[in-house]
């Protein structure tokens, strides 16, 4: 290769890993499916099926149009499994990945950053930009997690996914709450025109019109997520369930989402504290623990070419698919040996299918990779091409 062409070539490389990681983050990941006996293909052409986000889980079954079977709107897969996985004594699935989902945003941003940290050769060019954009992530995450009203910053996928799951208790007359749920038809329609970078537009009557306010018809549907988050709580503040007054930050949401969740088929409340008090310790040091990697890169990663965390701003990013995997297995396991003894039927401690086709009771299991795996595979392999040429600069 032309030692005069490599520059370019690492540069426009490194261009198409920002945008696959970019994409990465909005499709799914990896996908698991149920089928049964009293899932009949005609009804669950899919099976029971849910789709793994970086920012959440979301429903993977979509709207069966027949004859014979009449749907306004597609089944809600994700409480469906829930319901299923309960009588086991499995925990929801929206407990899985609490701090993973929350932080996705800031990990994925990090991971962008080292690509391009990766791709200046100067290191002093190197130390700046690391500098401004470390800087900018940082106090990015810091306004997120711990700033009054800072789940505002959070993007609208995660707050959907954590709303569609508290509709989920909202619907529970069991749980005593008094909560309005939310359009869930809409709220999707809208999430899928958002992914797709698409204006949603609601067709609505002329008589919805003259009954809806200006500032009511101003309100994104981002600001109404949060609304509905913070009335659910404040609801939970007003019954005695929490004490701390709302916040809005992520730090607090994320604590309070995830007793919630635990606590929804399973409320031993001796059992989920001590499991939310771990939640927010993990989240502090997740949050130091992000900071602290930042600025060894930046005092270390931009001396030269040839020290190693210069070289781990394209190695970790490189091994996504390897750090996704092992996080998706290690709550897998969790899953199944963390087993509440409430559950309706009581099961021995197993490991989910990570990979490939399994049973469990009358359930066939189904768990394998989407889309949104695939490209983070591509992007390893656009990775290593470019550590590959770095690699003969220097020799």
């Amino acid at each position: 290769m032309n030692d005069a062409k490599r520059p370019l070539i690492i540069t426009s490389l490194s261009i198409v890993s920002i945008l696959l990681m970019i994409v990465i983050y909005f499709v799914p990941i990896w996908w698991v499916a149920l089928t049964a006996p009293n899932y009949p293909e005609a009804a669950f052409p899919d099976g029971v099926r849910i789709n793994f986000h970086m920012n959440g889980v979301f429903n993977g079954c979509s709207l069966v149009v027949k004859d014979e079977i009449n749907e306004e709107e597609a089944l809600d897969c994700v409480h469906e499994m829930d319901t299923i996985n309960h009588y086991v004594g499995m925990y929801p699935i929206a407990a899985g990945g609490p701090i993973e989902r929350g932080f996705s945003p800031f990990l994925i941003t990090l991971l962008i950053i080292m690509v391009i940290g990766f791709a200046i050769s100067d290191p002093k060019k190197r130390r700046i930009f690391l500098i401004i954009a470390f800087a900018g992530n940082a106090v990015w995450m810091t306004m997120t997690i711990y700033k009054t009203d800072g789940i505002k910053y959070e993007n609208e996928g995660y707050l959907y996914a954590l709303m569609n799951q508290l509709d989920q208790d909202a619907n529970d007359k069991t749980l005593g709450l008094d909560v309005k749920p939310m359009d869930s038809t809409k709220a999707l329609k809208q999430l899928k025109a958002s992914l797709a970078g698409k204006e949603y537009k609601e067709e609505v009557t002329d008589e919805q019109n003259a009954k809806s306010s200006k500032e009511d018809q101003q309100i994104d549907e981002k600001t109404r997520l949060i609304e509905e988050l913070q009335s659910t709580y404040e609801n939970d503040l007003s019954n005695g369930r929490v004490s701390e007054p709302w916040k809005g930050n992520a730090y607090q949401l994320m604590a309070w989402h995830y007793g919630k969740v635990l606590g929804r088929y399973f409320n031993n409340q001796d059992e989920i504290r001590p499991m939310v008090k771990k939640l927010r310790i993990t989240t502090n040091v997740v949050y130091f623990g992000l900071l602290g990697a930042m600025l060894l890169l930046i005092i270390v990663g931009t001396r030269s070419k040839n020290n190693l965390m210069y070289w781990l701003m394209v190695l970790v990013p490189m091994a996504l698919p390897v750090f996704f995997v092992i996080d998706y297995s290690a709550w897998l396991w969790w899953y199944g040996h963390t087993l509440n003894s409430m559950g309706a039927f009581a099961v021995k401690p197993f490991m989910p299918t990570v990979f490939g086709e399994g049973k469990v009771a009358q359930f066939a299991t189904f768990s394998y990779p989407s889309i949104g795996f695939g490209l983070m595979m591509l992007n390893s392999i656009i990775l290593a091409a470019i550590a590959l040429m770095r690699r003969k600069e220097s020799l």
